[in-house]
């Protein structure tokens, strides 16, 4: 299966595995930016891509970033839709007490290409019964 990557910016990384088996492909910054205390920031990656059919990508947040930096992605897992043709960006969020520094080709973010189904939405009178019902938000206790 192939992801097709277009750089669209001359500093674009393209994506790849740090270690063979890995899920997620690294994401790489093309620009400089500070991220304040409790702000967010949209980073660019300088590529486009063309997932295969039947995916979608998935933008995920760095461990070491959150733990080290307490910088992660605000929106995880940001989703990428098959039919996008856009850049790919990252909303990366600040919530440490001293302000970040994305530095062009630092590791931002991860993507993992996951399966996609489709359904035929369909409108019923009534749902299935089941054991759990209607319980949520902390109905099974602690």
């Amino acid at each position: 299966m192939e992801l097709k990557v277009k750089r669209i910016n001359e500093k674009a990384i393209l994506p790849g595995y740090a270690h063979p088996g890995d899920a997620g492909l690294d994401l790489f910054s093309v620009e400089k930016k500070t991220i304040a205390p409790g702000e967010s920031a949209l980073i660019g990656t300088g590529i486009i891509i063309q997932l295969p059919a039947n995916t979608e990508a998935q933008v995920r947040p760095r461990s070491g970033l959150a733990l080290n930096h307490r910088v992660t992605v605000l929106n995880p897992p940001g989703t990428i839709d098959h039919g996008y043709r856009g850049e790919v960006k990252v909303i990366l969020i600040n919530h440490g007490k001293a302000p970040f520094e994305v530095e062009e080709g630092m590791k931002i973010a991860q993507m993992v290409i996951q399966p996609v189904l489709t359904v035929d939405v369909v409108q019923v009178d009534q749902l299935s019964e089941t054991r759990r019902g209607e319980g949520g938000f902390g109905s099974t206790g602690l």
